[in-house]
């Protein structure tokens, strides 16, 4: 009778073990088999992390081996059960891989195909057609659309982590509690004193330091020694953790009428404003978007402030950037007054962190949350509704989604809902950051996902011109290794562009995130099909890059660049200022957060700013979802090639004082998970 030697590897993360019976059976193409215990005497089956064989024996002759069958039957208690992988060897000596990575759960049973990357024209079988259908039947009543706001990107229908599809939950829901992790990372800082001083201000910039100290690194210590200076404050539009605001001005807005009187003393090139403008040197960063949002109005004791700043900036001589004009508000007037370096000393500084603090809020909701986590998610919901496990680019995309949408329902759970924690410190809490991201909304278009598409929309790409805009320089690089590796994999499946238009479950998957995720708005450009391999190969790009290098980008240096509080603030007690010649030391430190938002504000960039614990970085594939061999040649070329940029970045940030590292592929998680 024939004999298979079947092995099934357990997962090694936390509770991946069973104690519950197991049973396998086999459908070939001739018959189907029993169902079989696998059970070996005196043994525990099924620990975490291991790799257990067993032999079964058929009675008849099965034929190719098309599917695999695991059930999983109460022992004791339930217990959910992690599997891995399957591998089957034939009675011809022939060895066949069932990946799954998958849990089951309760009185569970799960159907494996072998490892070979399908497309739906390639199943002529109908008991594979079948196994296709069903499988993203299921996929589809556990991922249901949900409309979070009026007007956001549709989310997962999940009102906690606990209402997910396991497969996308935390492996440990604790390691992921904003609350607890805000806290332990007050207790870690040693902050955890003045946590709860609402209302009580610093006594003066450095009493700041009470809460900063304990944990220097290179680049937060040099932010708190030169904030004050205008280079800094310029520097950190090309490479700070927003670095996506700054373009060229081409032309002066009217509602900022900057002249060349005014600024003169700060243009070094003997020409006019209206010169310096058509040279390409002056730069413009206009927070129009807040304008207009609600403030925080959740604590009745402190009231807080927003502004709508428009920044001015010059490429000097050394072609660094500094600014040179900021008005405080959208429309001019007497009590809007454009501030200059040339004014009294408070009255520049407090104009600036005015600016760095609304540089904040759309960095954190728009730039981070919005443009990275909420889109993201989007892809992830559809990918797992349209694209079965078996389908090329559902084996392409699903380690660059671990964990997004379970991220992302912790932060509606506790952090961005109603009286969360985003609420505690923040002037865009209780609504205003909900405001922001509906009218952002109308600017997230397919172009401006695409990083070479946005770079130039803003007129940044010349090297030569802006020569230390590192973010774009390292972002370009892992863009085009990003592009190499998904088109080789393009290139495997889909031997034409006929065979992209006819792939039915992709054309699904790219409707549903135009549909659902961007709301069917044309004007967001997202593409409701996609006709060629060259466009598959981009739209593809857009969905690593912005989960991967986009999001190390705007999330990890959080901490380097926001932890001092003057340097990013996240909320202001005193309107801005109408006049000049008034503003004092006291005044600002009056306006800067108090102790308690100070603290709150830190231990979020705190813990935004740490890895996960088992971070899986770019071109890292430790589920071996693909079985090919070319695919794994186009992974190993693209680690290779990520590896080249790797060394690239550390030859170029040697002896630097501001070293920029965010986009070094080693420290580019491949998902959105924190």
């Amino acid at each position: 009778m024939p004999s298979y030697t079947v092995t099934v590897a357990t997962g090694s993360q936390w509770f991946a073990g069973t104690d519950d019976y197991i049973y396998l059976s086999l459908v070939g193409s001739a018959g189907c088999s029993e169902k079989h215990l696998l059970d070996k005497p005196f043994y525990n089956d099924f620990e975490r992390g291991a790799v257990d064989s067993y032999d079964v024996t058929v009675d008849e002759e099965l034929g190719d081996i098309q599917l695999v069958k695991i059930e999983k039957r109460k022992y004791w208690l339930h217990d959910d059960w992690y599997l891995k992988y399957i591998t089957l060897k034939t009675p011809y000596g022939d060895y066949i891989e069932f990946p799954c990575y998958r849990w089951i759960t309760g009185e569970g049973e799960i159907v494996l195909r072998d490892g070979r990357a399908k497309l739906p024209r390639d199943d002529q079988i109908h008991i594979l057609k079948q196994h296709r259908r069903k499988e993203l039947e299921t996929r589809q009543k556990q991922y249901r659309w949900m409309e979070w706001n009026p007007g956001f990107p549709l989310s997962i229908d999940a009102k906690s982590h606990k209402d997910l599809p396991r497969d996308i939950q935390f492996d440990s829901e604790k390691g992921v509690d904003f609350v607890l992790n805000y806290s332990k990372a007050m207790e870690n800082l040693f902050i955890n004193r003045f946590m709860h001083m609402f209302q009580s201000s610093w006594s003066d910039f450095a009493d700041f330091e009470k809460i900063f100290v304990k944990i220097s690194n290179t680049i937060s210590e040099r932010v708190m020694n030169h904030w004050q200076e205008d280079l800094m404050f310029g520097y950190q539009f090309l490479n700070g953790c927003n670095p996506v605001l700054i373009q060229r001005c081409t032309k002066l807005p009217e509602k900022l009428p900057v002249t060349t009187e005014m600024v003169e003393c700060s243009l070094e090139r003997q020409l006019t404003l209206e010169q310096e403008v058509e040279q390409g040197n002056i730069f413009i960063v206009d927070f129009k978007l807040l304008d207009g949002i609600d403030a925080n109005k959740t604590d009745p004791c402190t009231l807080q402030f927003l502004a709508a700043p428009i920044c001015l900036l010059y490429k000097n001589l050394a072609n660094k950037i500094v600014p040179i004009a900021i008005q405080l508000n959208q429309v001019p007037g007497d009590e809007n007054p454009i501030f200059l370096p040339s004014d009294a000393k408070y009255d520049w500084l407090l104009a600036k962190i005015w600016v760095r603090s609304s540089d904040f809020h759309v960095h954190q909701t728009i730039t981070h949350l919005l443009r990275t986590h909420l889109v993201s998610e989007v892809f992830g919901i559809a990918m797992y509704r349209q694209l079965p496990a078996v389908h090329p680019i559902f084996k392409l995309l699903v380690a660059h989604v671990r964990f997004t949408i379970a991220i992302n329902t912790k932060a509606r759970e506790q952090l961005i809902c109603e009286y969360g924690l985003f609420d505690k410190a923040n002037a865009t809490g209780g609504g205003g950051h909900v405001q922001m991201v509906q009218r952002a909304m109308e600017d997230l278009t397919y172009t401006s996902l695409c990083f070479p598409e946005a770079i130039k929309a803003r007129g940044m790409e010349s090297t030569e011109n802006i020569p230390y805009y590192f973010y774009r320089d390292d972002g370009l690089l892992v863009w085009e290794a990003i592009k190499t590796f998904v088109a080789d994999v393009v290139g495997i499946y889909y031997e034409s562009d006929q065979v992209v238009v006819e792939d039915q479950e992709l054309q699904d998957f790219v409707k549903d995130v135009y549909v659902y995720g961007m709301r069917g708005k044309k004007a967001s450009g997202f593409p409701k099909s996609i006709k060629t391999r060259e466009k598959l190969s981009e739209y593809l790009t857009v969905v690593i890059f912005t989960a991967s290098a986009q999001h190390a980008a705007v999330n990890f240096g959080q901490y380097d660049w926001c932890s001092w509080i003057p340097n990013a603030p996240p909320t202001m007690r005193a309107p801005p200022p109408t006049a000049k010649g008034v503003v004092t030391i006291e005044q600002i430190v009056d306006t800067l957060p108090d102790r308690g938002r100070s603290c709150w504000h830190l231990g979020a960039v705190w813990a935004l700013s740490q890895f996960q614990e088992n971070e899986l970085f770019l071109g890292m594939y430790p589920e071996e979802h693909f079985i090919e061999k070319p695919v794994k040649e186009a992974m190993a070329q693209f680690r290779k090639n990520l590896d080249t940029i790797v060394s690239m970045i550390a030859e170029r940030n040697k002896n630097k004082k501001l070293p920029y590292y965010y986009l070094s592929p080693d420290r580019i998680p491949n998902s959105v998970a924190i």
